[in-house]
């Protein structure tokens, strides 16, 4: 019998049999490789990679936080209005027809007793005051005069000289009154009209007449302020009514620059608030007092922080160290010398400088303060890719 072919069919089973061994072995081999790679880049998908040099080129700023103290904060809108007596009118001390001698405008700087316009009053039936005024005085003047010459030889009573004296002193305040401040290119009083100076030195915030314009007298013109002292006047919902005996000072922020102001560092301090509400609003007024070094415009409705009682052991981080994503808030937090990781947290009271953290932070994380938006774009840049292997 000839074995020859059963011994090489043999052989060629024992070989195919060891091919299949050896791929399998290194298939699993490879499968292992698989998982402990992608094992290990789930370990680390939540890690945004930075080195020290473009966190410095970008003003990446990192702190170490701990728990300290928060004022409680109520926040509401509210508008900057002019002080008592850091504001007052020009008024017409006649009725007239107003002629501007110069140009005006709003916001210019004026010093007291600057001429601000000119009413006259030529065209008008009851006729020119100022002439008029004039008449009145040189008559009593010299009425008064003839009677002071006969009194001592008693031809008038002193009673009528008396009357004549009070007369004269009446006509000559009124004419002063016009004439002192009179328009004249030499410095003569004339009959052109009544310049109306400016009552303080200051801006001129307000004209409420025009040229040609016809005023009585008494009637407000120029309205003139010193913007050195300002109100800031709170409107705070009656549901905080409870709330607002602790407030003691407040911050606030204007709509046009991302500043937050400090009226405890501008002389600032509560004036009053009110105890009830009015027929025409549900709101409680607070009011504060403050000096305008920063240049706030009267006028502006800004944004205010009522800053209550103060609260121990919370954690704050400056505005700048959060970012907003449908709603939600988001810090960074350093955990390694290159890398950052993206961390959800719930806010608190905001008094427009710092954010209460209520949860997703503890003492001792480091937290990115500055920077935060370009942290969250480098977290977009450098994501890990899924991983692909080819067999």
């Amino acid at each position: 019998m000839n074995t020859k072919p059963l011994f090489v069919a043999a052989l060629g089973l024992f070989f195919l049999g060891s091919c299949h061994n050896h791929n399998a072995h290194d298939h699993d081999a490879e499968g292992h490789n698989h998982e402990a790679e992608t094992a290990a880049a789930h370990n680390h998908s939540d890690e945004i990679v930075l080195t020290p040099e473009k966190a410095r080129a970008a003003g990446v700023k990192t702190s170490i936080v701990q728990p300290g103290s928060f004022r409680q904060v109520i926040r509401t809108s509210g508008q900057i209005v002019a002080a008592q007596g850091e504001e007052t009118y020009a008024v017409a001390p006649v009725a007239g027809v107003v002629s501007f001698r110069r140009k005006i405008t709003e916001g210019m700087s004026v010093g007291q007793g600057s001429p601000l316009l000119l009413l006259s009053s030529r065209h008008i039936a009851e006729g020119d005051p100022v002439t008029k005024a004039r008449i009145a005085y040189e008559t009593a003047r010299r009425e008064y005069e003839r009677m002071k010459a006969l009194l001592p030889d008693k031809i008038v009573s002193e009673k009528d000289f008396l009357q004549a004296e009070q007369a004269y002193e009446n006509a000559r305040i009124n004419y002063e009154a016009l004439g002192g401040s009179h328009s004249s290119d030499r410095g003569e009083l004339t009959s052109d009209g009544v310049t109306v100076a400016s009552p303080m030195g200051g801006y001129v915030k307000s004209l409420l007449v025009k040229e040609g314009d016809y005023v009585q007298v008494g009637q407000p013109l120029v309205g003139i302020t010193r913007n050195r002292r300002l109100y800031l006047r709170a409107d705070v919902s009656e549901k905080y009514y409870n709330q607002l005996a602790s407030v003691t000072s407040a911050n606030f922020s204007t709509p046009y620059n991302d500043k937050t102001y400090r009226l405890s560092e501008l002389n600032g301090r509560l004036l009053s608030y009110g105890k009830t509400t009015t027929d025409q609003s549900y709101y409680i007024p607070v009011t504060f007092e403050f000096d305008n070094q920063v240049n706030v415009a009267p006028g502006a409705f800004v944004e205010v922080y009522l800053l209550g009682a103060a609260e121990e052991g919370v954690f704050t981080l400056p505005r700048t160290a959060l970012t907003e994503e449908q709603g939600s808030y988001f810090i960074y937090l350093q955990v390694d010398e290159h890398g950052y990781k993206k961390q959800l947290v719930t806010v608190g009271g905001d008094d427009g400088e710092r954010v209460q953290i209520l949860s997703g932070l503890k003492a001792g994380d480091r937290v990115v303060t500055q920077g935060a938006y370009q942290v969250k774009l480098a977290s977009a840049s450098n994501a890990i890719p899924a991983h692909t292997h080819e067999h």
